[in-house]
């Protein structure tokens, strides 16, 4: 089965320095495991090919039904050096949301 992240995600998104970051809620509890289990760093990494240009780490807050990643060297140097359109990141969580993610669960959306 095909999920959008939208379908059972919200986000957040944001900056520091050429660093982006992205926070990917679960919209349900039991929406969590599914994330945590299929939006690896690797696919994160891959779905912003050519944007981020550095490594990518992923956070989990379990507490929080989230992940959060961190786009090293994705901003063009940052708010004050960049030439981006969006040198701060605020759209990358929109984006992050349009990923699709093939899951063998049922879920009920």
């Amino acid at each position: 089965m095909k999920v959008r992240l939208l379908d059972i995600c919200h986000g957040r998104s944001g900056d520091k320095g050429d660093t982006a970051n992205i926070g990917l809620i679960a919209r349900k509890k039991e929406f969590y495991p599914i994330i945590e289990k299929y939006v690896t760093a690797e696919k994160v990494q891959s779905h912003f090919e050519g944007i981020a240009l550095g490594k990518v780490e992923r956070y989990e807050l379990p507490n929080l039904w989230a992940l959060n990643f961190l786009l090293h060297n994705a901003l063009g140097g940052g708010g004050t050096k960049s030439l981006k359109n969006d040198a701060q990141g605020k759209t990358l969580a929109a984006a992050l949301l349009k990923m699709e993610i093939e899951i063998v669960e049922r879920i009920e959306l």
